[in-house]
């Protein structure tokens, strides 16, 4: 029998210890969950019923693309050694800026449009409008009760350090991917190409630097280059699993589509804001993040429209 020193208990203790320091985040946290969980169980049902495999393949595709960009970007490595940190916040910076123009053109605009359909605009707005906050609340109690580390802040979450760093930061990479992969999910849950091609693309181009930065950051905490690679690219296999989540959400019932846009949207622009944009940041290289946000911004923008 387990003794209440074990890690387990230890990490319990310490979830139940935040739980109760954050009753309200904790309240939203699960609730948001509980959300979650009932879209889910009738995607379960309606997909059974009336499911269409073809637009299912089609999220599982974007997903696999992220997970290539993320291996192809952390292999990058090999050929380029260290850069410079300004280089590495500049790429950060980029895929910041493709990521707020993707949760805003490829995801909120579609999501309202979507509820514009079924509702009055202002109830189409409430519906999206609430999908953020659910996204939000999602990884802010991601945030709050998993163990893992910001590269500005340091270790953070419940029992951070019955874990090496090393993991710590794989923890956080991974939530970066899975919003995105929810992000591909949701929008090609219709099989709807003007929505989904322009956001897998911009996903899929911001992953390549965000794998090559994972990579870069495990190789000055002294990973060999093999390991650091390998781990980097492994972080993008949960953007396939987002990818099945997110079209889950979307494809049952008629609200859910919007409200699961608007959920994805609210999860990537918290990802943007508490961790994309600090890293970017803590190095003093805020005018080159800046231009890379605004150079991603711009980019998403004219895929959006070039490409829907």
């Amino acid at each position: 029998m387990s003794s209440p020193s074990t890690p387990h208990h230890g990490l319990f203790n310490a979830w139940r210890l935040q739980a109760r320091a954050n009753p309200l985040l904790t309240l939203g946290f699960l609730v948001a969950l509980a959300i979650l969980a009932l879209l889910l169980a009738i995607s379960a049902v309606h997909s059974m019923r009336n499911g269409n495999p073809e637009h299912f393949t089609l999220a599982i595709y974007g997903g696999l693309a992220g997970f290539v960009a993320t291996a192809g970007g952390a292999a990058l490595v090999f050929m380029l050694g260290q850069l410079k940190h300004k280089l590495q916040d500049g790429m950060l910076g980029f895929a910041a800026g493709m990521m707020l123009a993707a949760s805003a053109f490829s995801l909120i605009l579609p999501g309202l449009e979507a509820a514009q359909a079924l509702f009055s605009n202002w109830l189409a707005a409430a519906v999206v409008v609430a999908g953020i906050g659910l996204g939000s609340l999602l990884m802010l109690g991601l945030d709050k009760f998993t163990p893992h580390e910001h590269a500005s802040t340091g270790p953070c979450g419940p029992e951070y350090r019955r874990i090496s760093g090393i993991w710590l930061f794989v923890f956080a990479i991974a939530l970066h991917n899975i919003p995105e992969g929810m992000a591909i999910g949701v929008s090609f849950a219709q099989g709807d190409f003007s929505v989904g091609l322009p956001l897998t693309t911009a996903i899929v181009i911001q992953d390549i630097p965000e794998g090559l930065a994972v990579a870069l950051a495990l190789r000055t905490i002294g990973m060999g280059t093999l390991r650091a690679v390998l781990i980097a690219a492994a972080t993008g296999l949960l953007e396939p699993l987002g990818a099945v989540l997110g079209f889950a959400m979307a494809s049952s019932i008629a609200i859910a589509y919007p409200l699961s846009m608007g959920i994805a949207a609210g999860a990537m622009i918290f990802v943007v804001s508490h961790e994309v944009i600090p890293e970017t940041h803590r190095n003093g290289n805020q005018t080159v993040a800046t231009i890379g946000l605004m150079a991603g911004f711009m980019l998403m923008m004219f895929l959006d429209t070039a490409l829907g």
